[in-house]
């Protein structure tokens, strides 16, 4: 298939995302692997120079070209997923993992690399080169024989069952629906019951159609005042694809994928003589050892435990007093929060929503990125995969810095959660000479709007899109010309959250609020009455919800250090529950089944990071609230400079330490979160 038949080897410009088809992925693949394996052996002869420049021009642009299409294709399958792409991609996947992991693992090419003078590098090649050696190791090049076969067969097998995870998660949630009639929704804020009305009807059915994509099952756990219907959905919805589903869902059961990934892990860490696979996972990140991740959330668990126990003693109380409900059950928990932060703080988020337009508050987060590290932001074009997909550029100066495209609707077929993923990183190519600009994806899955009226955004949701902008900004603003310690490229995994959690800082600021909020009837801005009820209401529960983060994160690393007892995945949750939280969930409760974070999302004995980079995250903004200006456009200028200009290209606490002149601290997370003694 030629170059103009096939838009997945057309690289003169943008991803042809309209004119990607399932037909297309086999051709260019296969020839992309060609390509790329061409470059390899050419780069690995005796003859060819050990020198960084020679190697980049030859193997790291085929590479980088199999990874552009390989990446259209990945994007694809999460946003527009059908049967007939994700065949496609299944097809495709165990020769492209083969193809990484060979390459990772070349001995040829890992002594051409031993060969390099580092001295005769730049810094940033000089970062670049030592990454690398790591990741030869880390990929299995000083394995020999068997062993190295082995390494190269658990790639390929983890990243199929990965995807199998994925798919399972995905299909579980998108295969249920339950209509339920208008009296079984009262209290559900009415957008919400205006959207499942129309889902429903789009089908020829009565009454509202509920799902368990997150804009439909979290607001009927929040309002919707039948306990039954809200237990309905939390069953359906904390049993996906596991094997407490109902019926026929049962065969999205995640299971056997997880003990198989497990099992995986840890013979690869084996294979690698590291004693488990969290140890294996620390060698690239901040973090020294397994016993120090597990001390540090131990030690956050002990500071958070007493507000906690203070959370969970009000809302018994107040569940008992207000809402005559004596003996709580998992699926009251959600509502009886609500009702006691609207009695607390005469707040709700759905008194809230209608003034967070889709429109103003991306206006509002555009004006601050411009003023803070002098950029224009301005609506551009290239060819989308929906109808809804949007996309800009930055500038400086009038000189093109960056682009991204932006993906805001659930909808079915596209996989839940909010990400940013590169579409193609900054680096000055040695194949052209020209500097190639960065492009990004940013994803999020808020409800439509409904009624010819714009999305409605809860707070939450605010928050959610400025994080995923905030890893954006890591990887579009940076200076760095060395394609792999570029923006998020070789950024330590438990630092990598370090600019996204930052941005969540400016949602609860009024001097940015102001400026983001427009009554979706009225057009007038968050009245400041409320927004201070909002701010009283910030750390409603933090105590309780670190203590989640922090069961998430424990179970994450003991998980992968193996210490499961009698190999039962539930029985070590079981354990660090009773350990670390103060609620239990009923015996069919399966949250594991669909944490891809770590069974399919890279966070693997990594889930710890949230809470480690927001260390680092609150005491960055505390350097904003010492200027006394949350838009100090100095302060950004140093920020900008020391965090996220710099990327990749040294170690993350020497730019932490750069922009804050000492080692991070914890007590500014504690202050913002409302647990300082």
């Amino acid at each position: 298939m030629t170059t103009s038949a096939n838009p997945l080897l057309d690289f003169s410009n943008l991803p042809l995302f309209d004119a990607v088809r399932p037909e297309h992925v086999a051709p260019a693949i296969e020839a992309l692997l060609a390509e790329a394996n061409t470059a390899l052996e050419a780069a690995t002869a005796a003859e060819f120079p050990a020198q960084w420049s020679a190697m980049a021009k030859v193997l790291d642009v085929a590479t980088e070209r199999l990874g552009s299409a390989w990446g259209t294709v990945s994007h694809l399958n999460s946003v527009a997923d059908t049967p007939e792409l994700r065949a496609a991609y299944n097809a495709a996947l165990p020769a492209v993992t083969e193809f990484w992991t060979r390459l990772g693992a070349d001995e040829r090419l890992y002594a051409k690399y031993k060969q390099m003078d580092p001295s005769q590098l730049t810094p940033e090649q000089r970062q670049a080169h030592k990454n690398a050696m790591r990741g030869f190791v880390l990929g299995g090049a000083e394995l020999q024989g068997e062993a190295k076969a082995r390494f190269a067969a658990i790639q390929e097998r983890q990243a199929e069952l990965g995807q199998k995870y994925s798919e399972n998660a995905l299909d579980a949630t998108d295969a249920f629906a339950y209509y339920a009639q208008s009296d079984e929704l009262d209290g559900v804020p009415d957008d919400v019951k205006a959207a499942t009305r129309a889902a429903a009807e789009a089908e020829g059915k009565t009454g509202h159609k509920l799902t368990l994509k997150l804009p439909c099952y979290l607001p009927v756990l929040q309002f919707a005042h039948s306990s039954a219907l809200r237990e309905r959905l939390y069953r359906a919805y904390v049993t996906r694809a596991s094997d407490q589903a109902d019926g026929d869902a049962v065969k999205y059961d995640n299971t056997p994928l997880m003990q198989e990934l497990l099992a995986l892990r840890q013979e690869e860490a084996r294979l690698l003589d590291k004693p488990d696979f969290a140890t294996l996972s620390l060698v690239p990140k901040m973090a020294d050892s397994p016993a120090q991740v597990i001390a540090f959330l131990r030690d956050l668990a002990a500071r958070a435990r007493p507000y906690a126990e203070q959370d969970l003693a009000d809302m018994r109380a107040f569940a008992a007093s207000e809402l005559g409900l004596s003996d709580p059950q998992a699926w009251d928990w959600p509502y009886i929060a609500e009702k006691l932060k609207e009695a607390r703080y005469a707040f709700s988020e759905q008194e809230v929503k209608p003034y967070f337009t889709a429109p103003k508050v991306l206006a509002g987060l555009f004006k601050i990125i411009e003023t803070l590290f002098d950029v224009a932001i301005r609506a551009d074009s290239a060819p989308v995969w929906h109808p809804k997909v949007e996309f800009f550029r930055l500038e400086r100066g009038g000189q093109l810095v960056g682009q991204f495209y932006l993906d805001l609707g659930a909808r079915t077929g596209k996989r839940g959660g909010a990400w940013m993923d590169d579409v193609r990183t900054r680096w000055l190519r040695p194949d052209t000479g020209a500097l190639q600009t960065p492009v990004a994806h940013l994803v999020c899955n808020f409800a439509e709007g409904v009624n010819g009226q714009p999305p409605l955004l809860t707070h939450d949701d605010v928050i959610t899109l400025f994080h995923e902008f905030g890893h954006g900004l890591h990887h579009l603003l940076t200076q760095v010309n060395e394609r792999d310690v570029s923006g998020i490229s070789g950024v330590e995994w438990d630092a990598v959250e370090l600019p996204s959690q930052f941005m969540e800082n400016f949602c609860w600021e009024w001097e940015v609020l102001k400026y983001m909020t427009a009554h979706v009837d009225t057009g007038e801005p968050l009245p400041r009455a409320l927004f201070e009820k909002m701010l009283a209401a910030k750390n409603f529960q933090s105590g309780l919800q670190t203590l989640r983060q922090i069961e998430f994160s424990l179970f994450d690393m003991l998980l992968h250090q193996g210490q499961m007892p009698g190999n039962d995945v539930m029985a070590l949750l079981r354990q660090v529950r009773n350990e670390v939280s103060l609620l239990q969930p009923p015996a069919y409760h399966r949250m594991p089944h669909t944490f891809s974070h770590i069974f399919a999302g890279g966070y693997a004995a990594g889930y710890y990071s949230y809470k480690w980079a927001e260390v680092l995250s609150a005491d960055a903004y505390a350097a904003f609230e010492e200027a006394g200006n949350p838009l100090d456009p100095a302060m950004g200028r140093r920020y900008l400079e020391a965090i996220l200009e710099a990327g990749g290209s040294r170690p993350a606490v020497e730019s932490f330490k750069a922009f804050r002149g000492r080692e991070p601290q914890i007590d500014a997370l504690l202050r913002h979160q409302g647990m300082a003694a």
